[in-house]
């Protein structure tokens, strides 16, 4: 577990990123709604799961939120991607979509680069090996 201060910091960080990439999604989604409804209701669900995992962070527990919100910004990363390179079925798009896909692409990174610094933080480090003095047994006389 990181100190204190890093685990409050990475925690906040990573709720602002949550909810900055829900409120983007709430924003589009209904457009998408119109162009493809499915793209929309992915958007939506989205952004619940990400409100979702926001609030699970600052419970005494947020391990449950970390991986959900790592989830949920893993899968939008992804989706993005698809969509503009090989597409979805019925949907392909071609530009980034400004300001929204840069904004929902940059705090969908923070997020999980908050949460693997967080985890990674939690990891027990190797101590290093300790340097010992060959016990003598021998009495010189």
């Amino acid at each position: 577990m990181p100190s204190r201060a890093a685990d409050v910091s990475l925690r906040g960080a990573a709720g602002v990123c949550a909810l900055l990439s829900a409120v983007v999604h709430i924003v589009i989604a209904p457009e998408h709604l119109e162009e493809k409804t499915y793209i929309g209701v992915l958007f939506l669900v989205g952004s619940v799961a990400l409100l979702i995992a926001a609030a699970g962070l600052v419970r005494r527990n947020p391990l449950p939120g970390w991986w959900l919100g790592a989830l949920v910004n893993g899968g939008m990363i992804l989706g993005f991607a698809l969509s503009r390179t090989v597409g979805l079925p019925g949907y392909h798009e071609t530009e980034w979509d400004l300001p929204y896909g840069a904004l929902s692409i940059a705090s969908e990174v923070a997020f999980l680069a908050a949460f693997a610094t967080w985890y990674g933080a939690g990891k027990p480090r190797p101590s290093p090996p300790q340097v010992t003095r060959p016990a003598t047994s021998l009495r010189v006389r």
